[in-house]
């Protein structure tokens, strides 16, 4: 059974943490999240509000734009390329897991 309130209440980070961990400016962390780059939260009052995953979110974003000439908008197809290869690769690994053939997905 569980008791009202003993849930770990959910964590989240406001702008000015997560501009301050990834070492970047609130405004672009603004940008990011208006271009679609990083997910966030309002609150009534307006506020975003992040998940603890943001600022290596912001991170990546950071690495992938200096590693490829393409302006940040791009780069959202990239992360999504990205993320759903990942996905696809973890599902591989849980396919083979009971299998000793690394052939067993042709």
């Amino acid at each position: 059974m569980v008791r009202a309130g003993t849930l770990a209440p959910v964590r989240r980070l406001g702008l000015g943490v997560v501009a301050q961990r990834s070492g970047l400016h609130p405004d672009l962390v603004r940008r990011f999240v208006a271009l679609g780059l990083l997910d966030a939260t309002r609150d009534a009052a307006g506020r975003l509000w992040f998940e603890p995953s943001a600022p290596a979110t912001l991170a990546r974003i950071q690495r992938l734009r200096a590693t490829l000439p393409l302006n940040y908008a791009s780069l959202g197809l990239v992360l999504d390329l990205l993320d759903r290869i990942s996905e696809l690769e973890a599902a591989l690994r849980r396919s083979n897991a009971g299998s000793r053939s690394d052939e067993s997905w042709i």
